[in-house]
């Protein structure tokens, strides 16, 4: 038995092993190396898990339970990416839903920059994630819940870029595919045209756009219907509502156009204070780079766990990070030691009288009946 001070090559045996010997003791053992084979274990245990192949096409066929087992004690690695303090010129943040969670993101250009586990996009996830990086310059997002306030809280001083992409399919959601109408037609050839736009003249002209559509069709978006005998109630009015909308998708639409224009967050990348830095106009990147490649992850190892759901896109995250560590730097002494069953200690309930008994007593009518009762 080694010790486990240290282990020094002392030559190899007849059969090709190599011999150990313990630098403390000095005893000596032809087993495998315990760090290397871990190495080993960690490595087959990540090539399977960032890889699209099933566990039987990984390991020779028939051997799977035994991979699982040899692996098992690689789910307690859960890695960190290290806060640098590096200020960035953008940023882009967005989160991704697995079963019950939800994992918060940030990318710097190829690199991601850390993660934070919330149960939804609220201001105090987004807080606590945004709160590990120095401010940047610009910040893309796609505007979902609790972000505005976590920034106006944390990067108070930094350039927001709405993610001209969620605004089209946003719009598209209001107004469909095919609006029927000549005032829905014309405003979603307005959400189209966001993502051609590369100069500021021509953002000056698409924002001229939306003012003459509006001095064209603002009627239909002030327009209201009042309920009476005759009036037909849309099933998203309350009962107690005496007036609506009478255009409400139309004037949504129009509303969230207009209000990312009056806070200047749609061109943010055309500024003049931001040329030369390649602001990106869209959350291309984290959607198309990261979060897609996680569900991919997730689809090929469909049927984990939550838990290793978790820890395969820590993994991923991770390793996709500016400076990863090797993995087997990760390796501690409490993460392959797998916790021993507990024993279930049974004892003696307190001595007393019997409370409920499923036996049989006379005085209820029921008893062994003996010799020939009943018979005839």
């Amino acid at each position: 038995m080694l010790c486990g001070s240290g282990l020094k090559r002392n030559g190899k045996t007849s059969a090709g092993r190599t011999r150990w010997r313990c630098t403390g003791c000095g005893a000596s053992s032809t087993r495998t190396r315990p760090d290397v084979e871990r190495r080993a274990q960690l490595g087959a245990f990540l090539g399977w898990l960032m890889g699209k192949s099933s566990q039987v096409e990984c390991v020779r066929e028939g051997a799977d339970r035994s991979f699982r087992r040899r692996t098992g004690w690689c789910w307690n690695i859960a890695p960190q990416i290290p806060v640098t303090g590096e200020v960035h010129d953008q940023i882009q943040v967005d989160g991704i839903y697995v079963g019950s969670w939800c994992c918060l993101i940030a990318v710097a250009g190829d690199y991601v920059l850390g993660w934070q586990w919330c149960d939804t996009e609220k201001k105090a996830a987004w807080a606590a994630l945004l709160a590990r990086f120095p401010a940047p310059t610009v910040v893309i997002t796609d505007g979902g819940a609790g972000i505005a306030a976590a920034l106006s809280e944390c990067w108070s001083e930094t350039a927001v870029q709405r993610c001209q992409v969620h605004v089209q399919r946003n719009v598209r959601t209001y107004l469909t595919g095919r609006p029927r109408t000549e005032a829905g037609k014309a405003l979603l050839r307005l959400g189209r045209a966001l993502t051609r736009i590369t100069t500021a003249t021509e953002a000056a002209a698409w924002l001229g756009g939306l003012n003459d559509w509006y001095q064209d069709h603002g009627h239909l978006v002030r327009a209201r219907t009042y309920r009476n005998g005759t009036a037909l109630v849309p099933g998203w009015v309350r009962a107690n509502q005496s007036w609506w909308f009478t255009h409400d998708r139309l004037r949504k639409a129009y509303r969230l156009l207009e209000r990312l224009s009056r806070a200047g967050t749609l061109f943010t990348y055309l500024r003049a204070e931001h040329a030369g830095l390649n602001i990106a106009p869209t959350t291309n990147r984290i959607e198309g780079g990261t979060n897609a490649q996680l569900r991919l992850i997730l689809r090929a190892h469909r049927g984990m766990s939550e838990e290793h759901q978790k820890r395969a896109i820590e993994w991923y995250l991770y390793l996709h990070s500016e400076n990863p560590l090797p993995p087997a730097e990760l390796i501690a002494a409490h993460h392959y030691e797998l916790p021993r069953p507990k024993r279930t200690v049974i004892t003696d309930g307190t001595p007393g009288p019997e409370r409920y008994s499923a036996g049989l007593s006379a005085e209820e009518g029921l008893w062994a009946r003996k010799g020939w009762a009943g018979r005839t």
